[in-house]
């Protein structure tokens, strides 16, 4: 056997093409952590990109290896026997971690009260997750080809004319498509049904326009509720600042009636703007309608884009919101001081968590690394990703104290771990409530007393 034939991509033994033991390696490697256990059932298309993904990865790691690194000299007939072995080896692996992989996807779905997947589901997986890996495999060996035909110099300035006219042609729309993503959410839900009862933020005795509450601030307020119940939110384009928007908050709750019921529950909403309705039907059956609710929206773009580049937005306004409430509640007569309550999920259980709160409050699905102080009520599911995602995932095991079991836990491995609950976040919310990043009612009922 020539050098060229040692080298090449794959070898041809008996009429079968065996690929590099290199690639076998990595690219079994790849897939088996693919189907690695995770948090939450999967569905073929997400377990599909996933393997595809890594099996991808691994065949890119195994090209360069052997681009900068072994360089075998062994004979034509035990390289090609060693491939086969490696490759039959690689095949039987993958089988086991497919067969371990349903075991796990079937425990999951029994405990979440979902039906069970067969066969059919992971021949689905592996053939889209080798279409995947196909296109990526393509897509990089076109590139490489084009880099080696064009060289670096002449690509890059290729490269440089393409980004110049595609900023040139949308630079214009830059601010239409940021407001599409949430830089404005004035112009949605507008058929929603405009709240007739004057307790009811957006009513036309609000203070608060309807018009301003955005999408989610709509959905809240339009909700069904006792007649007895309070909304009032504010939205962001209900005032120009925050300082405004938490006063007017505040007149709003007490021209509603608010201050007159017996309990008020500050609720800080996701990055959004978004309240969970099981929470608000949970406050109201805990308090008999008895209840005025006060929200302030302190973003409209997606939660993960708050959380990581603006989560002390949502301290800020959770600290405002819940002082200036408690100060009006204070210059009141004590006889007539309703209790107040304090209540957070995701995102905005990182704001609730940063107010100075004595008593009476609630975070749901707290992210990772969140401590209550003495006196929170915390409600986590242990297959919430985010419960479990951070960093420091990559190199430690999550904290799970407080959690409750509602699902198997897999165990950590390090980075394989990570890996599986980035991925999770995707369908935190396509769980049932209590599973997932789903929480229901006693989001509501479980809130402390005050």
């Amino acid at each position: 056997m020539t050098a060229a034939e040692v080298t090449a991509p794959f070898a041809v033994r008996a009429g079968l093409v065996v690929p590099r033991i290199a690639t076998t390696v990595c690219v079994t490697t790849g897939a088996v952590v693919a189907l690695a256990p995770s948090l939450l059932p999967r569905g073929v298309a997400v377990q599909a990109i996933l393997t595809g993904l890594l099996a991808a990865l691994g065949w890119a790691i195994s090209r360069a290896w052997y681009r900068v690194g072994e360089r075998s000299t062994a004979t034509g007939g035990s390289v090609s026997r060693a491939r086969l072995v490696v490759a039959t080896a690689g095949a039987a692996t993958l089988g086991a971690a497919v067969l371990a992989a349903d075991r796990w996807q079937n425990g999951l779905r029994a405990a979440m009260g979902l039906s069970s997947v067969g066969m059919s589901h992971w021949v689905a997986v592996l053939a889209g997750g080798g279409v995947v890996a196909g296109v990526l495999v393509g897509a990089a060996s076109g590139v490489a080809a084009l880099v080696r035909r064009l060289g670096r110099r002449r690509l890059a300035a290729v490269l440089l004319v393409c980004a110049v006219i595609g900023t040139l042609r949308l630079g214009p729309s830059a601010t239409p498509v940021a407001q599409a993503l949430g830089a404005s959410n004035a112009a949605s839900d507008l058929s929603l049904p405009r709240p007739e009862s004057p307790s009811m933020s957006g009513s036309a005795a609000s203070l608060t326009p309807w018009e301003t509450l955005g999408g989610h601030g709509r959905r809240f307020v339009t909700a069904p509720a006792a007649a007895s119940t309070v909304r009032t939110y504010v939205g962001l384009d209900s005032a120009p600042d925050l300082d405004a928007r938490v006063r007017l908050a505040v007149r709003e709750l007490e021209r509603a009636g608010g201050l007159t019921r017996s309990h008020v529950v500050v609720t800080v909403p996701t990055g959004s703007g978004w309240i969970d309705g099981n929470a608000v039907a949970g406050f109201e059956r805990r308090f008999a309608g008895n209840v005025a609710e006060v929200a302030v929206q302190y973003s409209a773009a997606p939660s993960w884009v708050t959380f990581v580049f603006d989560r002390d937005s949502a301290r800020r306004s959770a600290r405002a919101l819940y002082a200036a409430v408690a100060d009006r509640v204070s210059h009141m007569p004590p006889d007539a001081r309703p209790a107040v309550h304090l209540y957070g999920q995701s995102l905005g259980a990182v704001g609730a968590a940063a107010t100075d709160a004595a008593c009476g409050v609630l975070l749901a699905g707290p992210p990772a690394g969140r401590t209550p102080g003495p006196g929170v009520t915390v409600l986590a599911n242990a297959s919430d990703p985010v419960v479990h995602w951070s960093p420091g995932l990559i190199l430690s095991p999550p904290r799970l104290d407080g959690t409750r079991p509602d699902a198997p836990t897999p165990r950590w491995l390090p980075v394989v771990s990570f890996l599986q609950t980035s991925v999770d976040l995707l369908t935190s919310l396509d769980a049932a409530p209590g599973h997932g990043h789903r929480y229901g009612t006693d989001q509501g009922t479980a809130l402390p007393d005050c």
